[in-house]
């Protein structure tokens, strides 16, 4: 069996190398499975592999955008989606990456990520100063949700360990957390809607409670640069909610290794771009997957060659 396995192998490399076509393994760093990378990295995958000639790509389940960057600073074929923020921290050798800087290169930009900071009703946290003296997650390890949370905790003029009592959850389990009543509150920061918020949101005798918080975003930004902007998540995406919740909003970008090749990059993003609505039909962010998004402003990390090489072709000009 091994040995004919090989023979198979072989002689399907010989026919792919015959027609100048090269096998490539590329894994997609995503996200936790109860939030939006997972599924729309799964699309992305599921796309690039049927599209691309060679090209076997995979989705992993991971701790988010810190541990995606972390893995493209192997130098191994990683792609990963990162929110800017955690990129920009990567790209410099910032924050977590103090003193380990990541050589990235944007390929796009994605999709608006919404920070989501979710009570429920009778927990008495209407603001974000009700957090103080609560049991509250701010995200899972490894994730750029613990980045951006900590730093609205801070601009919120609170102390992320001495006001809160703090866990280190994902999306998924922080749900089932306040469902349990181990927490009090969540920092969610991901796509609309989020499939993990959505089941709070539907749970039977639970009123969802979304915290506003834009009035920090200058604070935010006069510290970290302009990252964030004041948006809205309205109140028609999750069940319960009273009125349009006012929050932070950051984008996310997808990144490589500043080493990969200009055809590879060139490729994964054109087929994104050309099977989009492949992706849509996933998750309906990939509907923001705009050109008119594909901007030196939107990304603190510059783009690369190949990205560079299909824009100019829909007449987008980047540096």
């Amino acid at each position: 069996m091994t040995r004919a396995f090989s023979m198979v192998s072989g002689l399907f490399l010989s026919f792919c190398m015959s027609l100048g076509v090269h096998a490539q393994n590329i894994s997609i760093a995503t996200g936790g499975t109860g939030g939006v990378y997972y599924p729309m990295g799964g699309g992305m995958a599921s796309v690039l592999s049927k599209h691309v000639p060679g090209m076997q790509a995979t989705a992993e389940v991971t701790g988010g955008s810190v541990d995606n960057l972390k893995l493209i600073a192997t130098g191994k074929s990683y792609i990963g989606l990162s929110m800017a923020d955690a990129g920009q921290d990567a790209y410099r050798g910032e924050d977590k990456f103090k003193g380990n800087k990541v050589p990235l290169k944007t390929l796009m930009v994605l999709y608006p990520n919404r920070m989501h900071v979710v009570s429920v009703d009778g927990k008495g946290i209407n603001k974000m100063a009700d957090l103080k003296g609560k049991r509250v997650s701010t995200g899972s390890p490894g994730s750029a949700t613990e980045v951006m949370a900590f730093r609205l905790i801070e601009a919120a003029g609170l102390d992320k360990d001495k006001d809160m009592k703090r866990e280190r959850l994902g999306v998924a389990e922080s749900v089932n957390a306040i469902k349990d009543g181990k927490i009090d509150a969540f920092f969610w920061v991901g796509g609309l809607p989020t499939a993990a918020v959505t089941d709070l949101a539907n749970t039977p005798g639970t009123k969802i409670k979304m915290v506003d918080h834009a009035e920090v975003v200058a604070a935010m930004n006069k510290k970290y640069g302009n990252l964030y902007v004041e948006d809205v998540i309205t109140k028609d995406i999750y069940r319960g909610m009273d009125t349009d919740n006012k929050q932070a909003t950051v984008m996310n970008i997808l990144v490589a290794h500043e080493t990969m090749d200009e055809k590879t990059a060139y490729n994964i993003v054109k087929t994104i771009f050309d099977k989009r609505d492949d992706l849509i039909a996933v998750h309906k962010e990939a509907a923001n997957f705009k050109l008119t998004n594909q901007t030196n402003i939107a990304t603190p990390i510059p783009f690369h060659p190949g990205a560079i090489k299909f824009f100019a072709e829909k007449g987008i000009k980047l540096n």
